[in-house]
């Protein structure tokens, strides 16, 4: 019994001696791995304080998350993208001629209430026509401006200004 002892403990010498020149390192990194983890354990327990504070899921209890995620609902980039072309080639200014002008403003109508429905501001503009429907469209402009999507100003020359 004493010689298998003896061999044992000759056998883990070097592990001993690695023991002993690595305990820094790993008790650096047990330490480390403690105090993520009280960390993580801490911001869990904020985020559900606050979550209980404003009621989080009564906020989006209503919203139907899949809206999001259907195949024809166009990104919202690229409705921006959309609305400064059209913008660009004649919603906003005079036209060769009127039912290309008549054509280019119904799309851009379209893209405006696209962007409005993806961002959940009500608009009029299938509702109105004539000057009615100029005013609507000249105040969800600026609604959208609000919102963040930057677009370019109805008269030539007139650049939204950049908060």
């Amino acid at each position: 019994m004493l010689l298998v002892l003896a061999f044992v403990g000759v056998a883990s010498l070097p592990a001993v001696i690695a023991l002993f020149f690595c305990a820094d390192e790993i008790i650096d990194r047990v330490a480390c791995g403690w105090a993520e983890w009280r960390e993580n354990r801490r911001e869990r327990r904020t985020i559900a304080r606050l979550d209980r504070a404003v009621e989080a899921d009564a906020l989006t209890r209503d919203i139907d998350l899949t809206d999001f995620d259907r195949p024809d609902r166009r990104p919202l980039e690229q409705l921006a993208a959309d609305l400064r072309l059209l913008r660009g080639n004649g919603a906003g200014g005079e036209s060769r001629q009127p039912v290309w002008h008549a054509t280019v403003l119904r799309a851009y109508d379209d893209r405006l209430r696209q962007a409005c429905q993806a961002l959940g501001i009500a608009e009029h503009l299938a509702e109105l026509d004539g000057v009615d429907l100029e005013l609507e469209r000249v105040r969800v402009e600026g609604l959208l401006h609000a919102a963040g999507l930057t677009l370019p100003a109805a008269r030539a020359g007139h650049r939204q200004r950049h908060h």
